[in-house]
């Protein structure tokens, strides 16, 4: 251990010779102090551990200080040793960057997707504060991920998912290529064993081949560059068999169609270099069309720059190159860490928080989310995304994932754009809001101050985290009292659903550890966020279920469970009544109101017109507001009556009469002698003293309703008896 030790100090004085040596030998000391008798899944003392970690952090040449939190990483965790000691040993930012790395494995949670997400919470917290905490975070997964062979199948497969999904992503996001690139070949050999170890044996077949091949273009380049009087380094990039991977999957491609599996990379000294070079191998080679990348005038938002270029060699075989300064090169293998401003001794802003802005995004968007699962998917879609490059009007560039559309390209400009959209022009034409953005696509947002806000259908083409968060804001600041409401009926439902009441689980101190679980202020935010469908009601009911379940005795908790189980079954039996008595054709749990314009009742032929957030609005056929032209064929949607005799309706008619005495009392019994309940009336008179009054009855069908119309017209001094609308 000792020797692996001193190849460490050799490393970093290669590099680093201003290092506080004294200071590393000493966090050495400490750590093998502290896990000593320790041993790892493979058997070997624990120490091993900390100083591989070490070394990956040396390998992106990182300060001194963040090699020692490297080599104490897991000493607060799993020794007896303190924060506090280690703070007065090695100072506050060591601590703090330890403790920044440290899990929560202590913190119980009802779910393995709860325990990652609020893993991840702190990680990007502790991120926020200083980057240094993933980088070591990131060292420490890729030498677990050595050793996994150590560990039982079910826990390889775990580290191996959740590697691949969190970890590799990030190190994409930093920039750091050779971390990405082994977390994810490791990865992939666990998740995929059959299709890892198949191209594996596919391409060291043609190994020899493909480097036959690659060592003549890189001959011939080399020639024509010192012919033009320009310095290169020119070697073949070694593809990683995960990005082989997954091109074949995503692009439906065997592994002879991959094109950049022949690779070129032609390092230079300047940029200018870089568009010489370009244009010679152009020259030299036929280039593929469209297939050209410039990632330096254009950087991904981890800092890469290159420029890429697909050729056709001899025989027809496609390869690609890529050609990039020294400077660039670094950035690409190890990324944020090129950019150190901890090894410069800078303080203040630096051009690395304008690259941080991505987390800063992130910090926000975990603020408001409550439900787990929501929150890791978002983060694996900002994490995991492609990026598609478009351009403003004017010319200033911004981008967004892979399928993003106008509507995401409006929010990432500001939320105020979004929220007075109305349409979009992409190249000077006007285009569907679901319309798929493609790089170079210049873009225009439309807005209209008589726009009040997004769609709730947005929801559903947008693909940037940024664009659905800033959406489901505006719905619960504009819609707060209504989605209030709308939570507590969807809570009281999945209580009947699922045989409990609101008393047996909204305890006071259950409620109160709810939501903190949640991150909600008040009981009033959580039905907020139910309402708007931030989080479920199934899964507010669950977290409570557990607390109420944990007062019980066993034998009360199996009668509780029979007692449940009854409840249901009776439930199930019970004939289910939609809501207002209609159903919609292809959809069962959908929010219907019958309309107040033209008030269908049934026995009306009616049709379903789908709103923007308010579900479907049933009206009559021959409503006006649905029988024109409007344009909006497509929102019409095919209902129909649940024909039932233990069902009523409203339904609402107005009577005109002359104005005389007892003219209410003769209509109101006309109802009660029907026997039709009157829910409200409403009377006045006009100048001419006409009476005018409106009634609202509760009737079965239309049938019942012109019996009662034909009674009221008997009445004397009625002169007309008609459907309201109101």
């Amino acid at each position: 251990m000792k020797s692996r030790f001193n190849k460490l100090i050799t490393k970093i004085k290669a590099y680093n010779p201003s290092c506080d040596f004294a200071l590393l030998e000493k966090a050495y000391e400490v750590a093998s102090d502290a896990h000593k008798g320790q041993l790892r899944e493979s058997g070997e003392p624990y120490i091993i551990h900390p100083i591989e970690v070490a070394h990956i952090l040396a390998d992106l040449e990182l300060d001194c200080t963040t090699i020692i939190a490297g080599l104490l990483h897991d000493t607060v965790e799993d020794t007896n040793y303190t924060f506090d000691e280690m703070k007065k040993q090695f100072g506050v930012d060591t601590a703090e960057l330890v403790d920044g790395v440290t899990k929560l494995d202590k913190i119980p949670y009802t779910t393995k997707e709860e325990q990652q997400a609020e893993n991840l919470r702190k990680m990007l917290m502790a991120m926020a504060k200083d980057i240094r905490v993933i980088l070591i975070k990131l060292a420490d997964r890729q030498h677990n991920m050595y050793t996994l062979k150590y560990m039982p199948p079910e826990k390889q497969l775990e580290k191996a998912r959740e590697t691949l999904e969190i970890y590799a992503p990030l190190a994409h996001r930093l920039g750091i290529a050779t971390v990405k690139g082994e977390l994810e070949d490791i990865s992939l050999r666990y998740l995929h064993p059959k299709e890892y170890y198949d191209l594996v044996d596919k391409i060291a077949i043609k190994r020899r081949e493909r480097e036959a091949y690659i060592e003549e273009i890189k001959g011939q380049i080399k020639k024509k560059t010192t012919e033009l009087g320009i310095e290169t380094t020119i070697d073949g990039r070694p593809k990683h068999f995960y990005s082989i991977y997954r091109k074949m999957q995503t692009q439906n491609k065997t592994l002879d169609q991959i094109y950049d599996l022949f690779a070129v990379r032609v390092i230079v000294n300047t940029v200018k270099d870089c568009y010489a070079v370009l244009g010679m191998v152009h020259d030299l080679y036929k280039p593929m069309p469209g297939r050209f990348k410039d990632y330096i005038a254009m950087p991904k938002p981890n800092m890469y720059q290159s420029l890429h270029t697909t050729l056709i060699g001899h025989e027809a075989h496609p390869f690609e190159v890529q050609i990039r300064t020294w400077e660039m090169h670094k950035v690409a293998e190890v990324g944020i860490a090129a950019h150190w401003k901890y090894k410069e001794g800078i303080t203040g802003k630096s051009e690395l928080e304008n690259k941080m802005a991505w987390l800063r995004q992130m910090m926000e968007w975990q603020k408001d989310s409550a439900d787990a699962n929501e929150f890791m998917e978002t983060v694996k879609i900002d994490l995991f995304a492609d990026e598609v490059f478009v351009f403003t009007p004017k010319g200033d560039v911004v981008n967004l994932p892979v399928g993003s559309t106008p509507i995401d390209f409006a929010y990432s400009i500001h939320s105020a754009v979004g929220n007075k959209m109305m349409g979009a022009k992409v190249n000077g034409d006007i285009v569907k809001l679901g319309y798929k953005l493609q790089n170079g696509d210049i873009v225009e947002v439309l807005t209209s101050a008589n726009v009040h806000g997004p769609s709730r259908d947005w929801l559903k083409i947008v693909k940037s985290s940024q664009a659905r968060n800033k959406i489901n804001q505006w719905f619960k600041k504009e819609n707060r009292e209504v989605n209030i409401e709308r939570g507590r009926e969807n809570i009281d439902k999945e209580l009947k659903k699922q045989g409990l009441t609101y008393n047996q689980l909204f305890k006071t101190e259950w409620v109160d550890l709810m939501l903190r679980k949640f991150n909600f202020n008040s009981l009033d935010d959580m039905f907020s966020a139910v309402g708007y469908g931030g989080i479920g009601s199934s899964k507010v009911i669950a977290r409570l279920k557990e607390e109420y379940r944990k007062t019980l005795k066993p034998e009360e908790l199996e009668a509780l469970e029979k007692e449940i189980q009854v409840k249901q079954e009776k439930e199930k039996r019970k004939k289910v009544i939609p809501e207002n008595g209609v159903i919609v054709k292809g959809i069962d749990n959908c929010l219907v109101r019958l309309s107040k314009c033209c008030n269908p009742v049934p026995g009306d032929e009616i049709v379903g017109y789908i709103t923007r957030g308010r579900g479907v609005s049933v009206h009559r056929a021959d409503c006006p507001n649905v029988s024109g032209d409007r344009g909006e064929d497509e929102r019409l949607i095919e209902v129909k009556w649940y024909t039932s005799p233990n069902v009523a309706y409203k339904a609402d008619i107005m009577v005109v009469a002359d104005d005389r005495t007892s003219l209410l009392m003769e209509i109101t019994n006309a109802t009660a002698e029907a026997k039709i309940p009157l829910k409200a009336m409403n009377a006045r008179t006009t100048r001419d003293r006409q009476a005018i009054i409106n009634l609202t009855l509760e009737i079965i069908d239309t049938e019942q309703l012109d019996r009662i119309i034909k009674r009221l017209k008997k009445v004397n001094g009625v002169h007309e008896v008609t459907r309201s609308k109101k």
